[in-house]
């Protein structure tokens, strides 16, 4: 191991941050724009994360007895082709990612309106309202009370679209609201503290500012002597574990706006540093002749809605 802070690809400083990556997840963000997966980089990817051959080969062999991939050949050698597109595990809805980024850019101010969701499902129809539920949770709405979720953000016609596959849109209340009072609390940062999990939100972002900063200091540094390829193993590795650590930190968020949140927000910049990193990784030329689904969405996603803020 070279001395901490030495710039080699593939390697990171002693006290940097390591974002766990499942090696589903990894053959998964791998996946070329063909649909092809080189089993050699995959091997090579996975040792700098720090995965076995045999976690690797195992985990292969799962998703081809699953009917997500088929193989060719063995080894490193194999070439894996997806069924079907698997890049949604390290990829979140690129037009929820426009939006966290329109929203630091001031693009979206919030018109002071509270969005409100009400059911009452009976048990014998519980997938019925869990699937509900789950959809209101997804998308940012923090329960108020059993069977009442509230929302600062304008999805009523998403949640109208879910409640209508479900069959449950009769059994939906809408309500939009400018006075929420919880108690005694009516200012509205005051309620978002006390329905959102802000400082866990915070402190995904806090961890994901930090890898990016290590990301962009590496990138900064020269590449060292392990040649063409050591350097592109190194680069693809950073760019799955920023994937990873972009994706843990935005899933979770509710995407509040600003004037909800306690200033400066932690989410704002960790984005901004993670669209550095990947403009950077882009002038690597990381994606390789065919290119990464990984990149045409995380390199064009962040990289023009950066250039665009």
């Amino acid at each position: 191991m070279t001395a901490p802070g030495a710039p080699v690809s593939g390697t990171r400083t002693e006290h940097a941050p390591r974002p766990q990556v499942p090696t589903r997840l990894l053959v998964h963000a791998l996946v070329r724009e063909d649909g092809t997966v080189d089993a050699g980089e995959l091997y090579s990817v996975a040792g700098l994360l720090g995965m076995s051959d045999q976690q690797v080969r195992l985990c292969v062999k799962r998703l081809v007895a699953d009917g997500r991939f088929t193989q060719d050949g063995r080894g490193r050698r194999a070439v894996l082709r997806a069924v079907a597109d698997p890049a949604g595990a390290l990829v979140p809805d690129a037009a929820y990612v426009r939006h966290a980024y329109r929203q630091d850019a001031g693009h979206s101010p919030w018109d002071g309106v509270w969005h409100l969701f009400a059911f009452a499902i009976p048990e014998s129809r519980r997938t019925t309202r869990d699937a509900l539920r789950d959809t209101l949770l997804h998308l940012g709405a923090a329960p108020l009370q059993g069977g009442l979720y509230v929302t600062a953000n304008p999805v009523t016609d998403i949640v109208e679209s879910h409640a209508r596959h479900l069959g449950a849109l009769d059994s939906l209340t809408f309500l939009t609201s400018t006075d929420l009072r919880i108690g005694t609390l009516t200012e509205p940062a005051a309620l978002a503290a006390v329905l959102w999990p802000l400082k866990d939100i915070a402190a995904r972002y806090e961890r994901l500012t930090a890898f990016a900063r290590h990301c962009l200091t590496e990138l900064s540094a020269p590449e060292g002597a392990d040649g063409a390829g050591g350097v592109a193993a190194g680069r693809l590795a950073m760019a799955v574990e920023l994937a990873a650590e972009f994706t843990t930190a935005m899933e979770p968020d509710p995407l509040l706006p600003p004037e909800l949140l306690p200033q400066p927000w932690p989410g704002a910049r960790a984005r901004r540093l993670t669209a550095d990193c990947w403009q950077r990784l882009r002038r690597t030329g990381t994606d390789g002749p065919e290119g990464l689904r990984l990149f045409r969405f995380y390199g064009d996603t962040l990289g023009d809605l950066r250039e665009n803020s």
